[in-house]
């Protein structure tokens, strides 16, 4: 199991109790914004390195525009992995845990400092 696999499903339980229909949609959105930001990231790691090398790779419209696709193919990835089956063999997996430590507060927070990390990254470049 996958790190983002315990989160959606820390996620998934957390709502199923208070939003019972939309719990795996939550979790579903929650785990593509998560890897959305560390895409995003990444990339502005590398094209603040890559700028400051003096390396022309490619144009920033086509920086978005591939983030963009990636994007949307994190989310039908994510869509299609946590919509049925994989989702009751990972709950079955969990089961057999004791409920997580984490903070759903502090996980909710957690993208949103990683895209206050890109800005700053964007800016010192």
């Amino acid at each position: 199991m996958t790190t983002f696999d315990t989160l959606f499903l820390h996620f998934f339980k957390f709502y199923k109790d208070k939003k019972n229909k939309k719990a795996n949609r939550i979790a579903t959105v929650y785990v593509t914004f998560l890897q959305a930001t560390l895409l995003l990231l990444l990339g502005v790691f590398f094209a603040g390195f890559f700028s400051q090398m003096n390396v022309s790779t490619m144009s920033s419209t086509k920086a978005w525009t591939l983030f963009v696709l990636v994007v949307v193919f994190l989310s039908f990835k994510n869509w299609m992995n946590y919509g049925g089956k994989k989702r009751n063999v990972l709950n079955s997996k969990m089961l057999k845990k004791k409920k997580l430590p984490y903070n759903i507060l502090l996980l909710w927070f957690l993208p949103f400092v990683l895209l206050a990390l890109c800005y700053v990254l964007s800016m010192a470049t």
